[in-house]
């Protein structure tokens, strides 16, 4: 009896396969608990890659790559990050769309909760759970370019009937500027 239910054990679980998520709920969201209490100076490093993230509603990233250190620090938890991705833009001269690639990197220190004197508004979770998706956001919109050019030879559009000058040549464009 006790044998059929090893077996049955063993065909159960040991031969389950997982699948791979690629577009995980919380794609940045690190269990950083077991740190809390290692000895200082300890540090875990994770990576990250995923062939699309949104980290927010409106800022969805294409071949997202990152890592990120987290050291225990006697004031918290100290992450240090660096993260790429390609971001989809609107050219400002022709608008087309294109792919900008953007990259950032920071150090952030996660506060413990007991300590008074934290300058940093970010706490360790009673979880110990912590998010990076609204870190990475708010660094990758800084590295964000405010103008942003499709290529540094973008012609632009017409200014008279609207074309695409990287296209096509328009008859405006033959003729001369009046002064």
């Amino acid at each position: 009896m006790s044998e059929s239910l090893c077996y049955n054990f063993r065909i159960r679980y040991y031969n389950y396969k997982p699948v791979p998520v690629t577009l995980p709920r919380y794609p940045l969201r690190i269990n950083v608990g077991f740190l809390v209490h290692q000895p200082i100076g300890t540090s875990h490093d994770f990576t990250f890659e995923f062939p699309a993230v949104q980290l927010s509603p409106d800022f969805e990233l294409t071949q997202f790559n990152g890592t990120a250190r987290i050291s225990r620090t006697p004031q918290g938890l100290l992450v240090e990050a660096d993260f790429s991705g390609n971001l989809l833009l609107e050219c400002v001269r022709c608008l087309d769309e294109y792919h900008q690639s953007i990259s950032a990197n920071f150090a952030e220190l996660f506060s413990f909760r007991y300590r008074r004197d934290a300058e940093s508004e970010l706490f360790i979770p009673e979880d110990g759970h912590i998010d990076l998706a609204l870190l990475a956001r708010d660094y990758l919109l800084l590295e964000q370019p405010i103008k942003p050019i499709c290529r540094p030879e973008c012609k632009g559009l017409c200014f008279y009937c609207g074309v695409n000058l990287n296209e096509t040549v328009c008859e405006h464009q033959a003729q001369p500027v009046e002064e």
